[in-house]
């Protein structure tokens, strides 16, 4: 009786814990598209003040990292790395996009930006939300959870019960 109460509850905490994966992924999502954004920002300044001077950006991320003053050759190495990350980013929110309910998780893993991932932790709210998504994960950790509990207490439930019977035993050998 007490196993199965105990399972019931460590079931219910897995549930509320695995609902928690896809509320992660949501708010990762979400910091993603705003990184996203201000990169698209920065590099289309650049590619403005580019297109000003009569040149492409290659040819300005080139003319910079070819000028002599250290700060210039900074100005389009650090240039060159958020036109990468862009792109990179641009992915990762396809893929994300693009991925059905659970899918998304794993779009996170395949494309993970720990940057990203870490603000997203040092700023997630936990939350129970009622998709389809969290409600599956939460369903599948209450059952990894109530399984995983009924599965460690087997044996303690077997010698339980030997013991248990022993006692019995001793108890009505003492009584005849």
């Amino acid at each position: 009786m007490f196993t199965r109460r105990l399972a019931a509850a460590i079931g219910l905490l897995f549930a509320l814990v695995g609902m928690q994966g896809p509320e992660f992924t949501q708010q990762y999502r979400q910091r993603l598209g705003g990184a996203l954004d201000e990169l698209k920002r920065v590099v289309s300044a650049f590619d403005a003040d580019a297109a000003r001077q009569s040149i492409t950006p290659v040819e300005a991320i080139a003319r910079l990292e070819g000028n002599p003053d250290p700060l210039a050759q900074a100005r389009g190495a650090a240039i060159e790395n958020d036109i990468a990350r862009r792109d990179k980013l641009q992915n990762a929110l396809d893929a994300m996009q693009g991925a059905g309910p659970v899918q998304r998780i794993a779009a996170m893993a395949f494309d993970f930006d720990p940057a990203i991932a870490n603000d997203t932790l040092q700023n997630f709210e936990p939350a129970a939300p009622l998709t389809s998504e969290s409600l599956l994960v939460g369903a599948l950790a209450l059952v990894i959870g109530w399984g995983g509990t009924h599965i460690c207490a087997w044996p303690i439930r077997r010698r339980w019960r030997e013991w248990a019977e022993r006692r019995r035993a001793t108890a009505s050998s003492h009584w005849t």
